[in-house]
């Protein structure tokens, strides 16, 4: 059900005074719990909970041709499906808009961060390339679905492994995985979504926090201070100076949450 107005106009007052519901401080996230490879099929999985929000997130890879474009890099397909047992707002059929602007919001973090070192995906130029899909499943929405697919999205990929591939037959053995690593950099985008409520910015909301909110933004922040990607969602503008305290508090938020997730990634 959707959230009440007298909820919402609790949590805006709340806010005005400086205060969240959970006690949790602008910047912070909720508990964060990662478990790897809970898929025997995928070439890296993971199952990401921030709070009571739960989402699935895996990685297959397969050989097939390269886009036009960049005939010497290989490809990367994200997707998402909002399941119905995660929310009662979520309905079975084909990808509604909030799904596809979620996989499109993890696809671009993922890219423009250049975490996947494409070329090294080629195998002959113009002809045969890997192609990486992220599929992300949500289980459970008590909002913020975007950064739990974002942070299940990199530490799903940092650990797959690559299926082995015959070259003289031209096919991919999946059930013969190797010890070679998905090529990746040091970038590694962290996904941060910045949220307005009222006058305040705030990260990681509750869903009636995510239901109250006006607009939001959210930021591929990588070392703390390097944004590789930035998409806004919803219609509510924002000032040249609210965009730069959303900035300022993402990087706030970036250091006082990677070290609960780089420790993943290790």
């Amino acid at each position: 059900m959707e959230t009440s107005k007298l909820t919402i106009n609790r949590i805006k007052e709340y806010l005005s005074q400086g205060k969240r519901f959970d006690g949790r401080k602008p910047e912070e996230f909720r508990e964060i719990f990662i478990e790897k490879n809970i898929s025997k099929k995928a070439e890296g999985s993971v199952r990401v909970k921030i709070g009571k929000t739960e989402v699935l997130v895996g990685i297959k890879l397969d050989v097939g041709e390269p886009y036009p474009d960049s005939k010497d890099k290989g490809n990367l397909i994200t997707s998402a499906e909002l399941l119905p047992l995660s929310s009662e707002r979520f309905e079975l059929g084909p990808p509604k808009i909030d799904a596809i602007e979620l996989g499109r919001i993890i696809d671009r973090g993922v890219r423009e961060s250049k975490f996947i070192d494409f070329e090294k995906l080629c195998i002959k130029e113009g002809e045969k390339v890997w192609t990486v899909y992220i599929d992300i499943y949500s289980i459970n929405d008590d909002g913020n679905l975007l950064d739990a697919a974002g942070i299940g999205a990199i530490v799903a990929l940092k650990n797959a492994k690559m299926p082995k591939y015959d070259e003289k037959e031209e096919t991919v053995l999946f059930d013969e995985k190797t010890n070679t690593s998905v090529p990746l950099s040091d970038n590694i985008p962290f996904s941060i979504t910045i949220r307005k409520i009222g006058n305040k910015f705030l990260v990681d909301p509750t869903i009636e926090e995510e239901d109250a909110e006006e607009t939001r933004i959210t930021m591929g922040v990588s070392k703390g201070d390097i944004m590789s990607s930035m998409q806004k969602g919803k219609e509510t503008s924002l000032t040249i100076e609210q965009v730069s305290e959303a900035l300022d508090l993402a990087e706030k938020a970036w250091k006082t949450n990677w070290p609960k997730i780089e420790k993943f990634l290790k």
